[in-house]
């Protein structure tokens, strides 16, 4: 049993991207989903994390179509046109250090900021996608460096937020979500396409998770399987 109620209203953030919009066509046509509604950097209003004033104008254009039960934060970034995740520490540069940490963790840090106030006091979840290769514990393989280290700074807000929400709002529960290697423009230079899952079974995957969370799982890093994965 979730800790939101049925119905339930729910909001998708990065929902142009492919697991953002496999979210919105699942709850689209999930019966207890009353309401589901989609941003991204082109929808009115819009979320860029390369323009941060973006992220507080969004949620106050919001604030009258909430209160949400289901907040799902998709955004992130893996690799662009000019740069690969690194394969050694003589690959790290400035630029795509500081474009990981804006957009992995520092974006989705102001969006918990922010979108708080959009979520039902009442009962509700937020999950954020991470990703575990975020993990200290276990980074066996190294590499990666811009990646892993913005993504163990998403794990970090995630979890600190948690413990304040615990004191301040207790029945809303904030998770990590790592969603495995799915079929998309992010996995696809990592042969995604061969290896990965298709956007709507990671989806589908996840949201049975966010289904059973409660008030004691806020601040929980899980995977797509419902494993607990370490910090």
């Amino acid at each position: 049993m979730t800790i939101f109620s049925s119905p339930f209203r729910a909001l998708v953030i990065g929902s142009s991207g492919t697991i953002g919009a496999a979210f919105v066509s699942l709850l689209t046509a999930t019966p207890s989903c009353s309401m589901v509604l989609g941003i991204h950097r082109h929808s009115d209003p819009s979320i860029d994390y390369q323009f941060p004033n973006s992220i507080e104008a969004a949620a106050q254009e919001l604030l009258n179509q909430g209160p949400f039960q289901l907040i799902i934060n998709t955004i992130g970034v893996l690799h662009s046109e000019s740069w690969m995740p690194e394969k050694k520490l003589a690959d790290l540069n400035f630029d795509q250090l500081n474009t990981l940490m804006q957009i992995n963790a520092i974006g989705p840090a102001l969006t918990l900021k922010y979108f708080a106030k959009l979520l039902d006091p009442a009962g509700s979840v937020m999950a954020i996608i991470s990703a575990k290769v975020g993990s200290i514990e276990d980074n066996r393989l190294g590499g990666w460096y811009s990646y892993r280290a913005s993504k163990a700074a998403l794990n970090m807000f995630i979890k600190t937020a948690a413990i304040e929400f615990g004191r301040v709002m207790p029945n809303t529960a904030i998770i990590a979500l790592h969603p495995g290697t799915v079929n998309s423009k992010l996995s696809k230079p990592f042969k995604g396409e061969q290896i990965g899952r298709p956007p709507a079974d990671a989806a589908r995957d996840m949201f049975q998770v966010i289904q059973t969370i409660n008030k004691e799982n806020s601040g929980s890093f899980l995977s797509y399987s419902g494993e607990k994965l370490p910090w």
